[in-house]
């Protein structure tokens, strides 16, 4: 039984565990509540970030290193072409740019909405990151133009990693996502293992939820 801790990003691991069809517990973890009182987690990473794995005697950190992991250790998998595949430099690029190019910058807005004095809140480094996830955005509709997914004709983990930064970036109200982005987010979310993950993760559904009313 793998332990998935805490959910924003660990979305991305538990929907690639169902994906993949393997057995997992998610233990919340409240970040904003004051993540010094919670040891149990921080025996696990005392760097006090999600999200993170336990799998047997392995811990892990990081959501894309934990999705490579878990694909390299409990695969083979069709989620992750083969190296030899003509596939694969795509899928490789977009499963790490889903975080590193969208949904890092991403969140850099985000903490500075959420935490920032008033007055802090326009600043150069959020408009320097809102143009890093547009740049690499660009990326990701002219591979869109191409193909159904990320990385060609067949749903990948790579789909996992830029349809949670894509989503990401619309919930928080950073940016409004094109028909054509929307329409690529509607075919990766309409996986049956999505909804699963959906209800293994009842804060992110709740907060999903609760922004989808808003915007009616």
């Amino acid at each position: 039984m793998i332990t998935v801790y805490g959910e924003g990003r660990g979305f991305r691991v538990v929907w690639l565990l169902e994906e993949m069809g393997l057995p997992y517990r998610v233990r919340q973890v409240d970040l904003l509540s004051g993540i010094e009182n919670d040891a149990e987690f921080l025996a696990i990473n005392p760097a006090g970030f999600i999200p993170a794995i336990v799998d047997g005697d392995t811990v892990m950190v990081e959501s894309i290193a934990i999705m490579e992991y878990l694909l390299a250790r409990h695969g083979p998998s069709p989620l992750a072409p083969a190296p030899s595949d003509a596939d694969y430099p795509a899928y490789l690029q977009f499963l790490v740019m889903g975080e590193a190019g969208l949904a890092g910058p991403i969140n850099a807005i985000v903490a500075t909405n959420i935490l920032a004095p008033e007055a802090e809140k326009p600043n150069w480094t959020t408009g320097w990151a809102l143009g890093t996830f547009e740049s690499r955005l660009d990326l990701v509709r002219r591979q869109l133009a191409r193909s159904a997914y990320i990385a060609g004709d067949s749903f990948t983990a790579a789909d996992i990693s830029i349809t949670y930064a894509l989503e990401f970036a619309q919930r928080t109200g950073c940016f409004r996502l094109s028909d054509l982005e929307k329409a690529y987010v509607a075919r990766t979310t309409a996986r049956k293992a999505y909804a699963r993950a959906m209800d293994g993760c009842p804060g992110t559904k709740a907060w999903a939820a609760e922004v989808a009313a808003r915007q009616v």
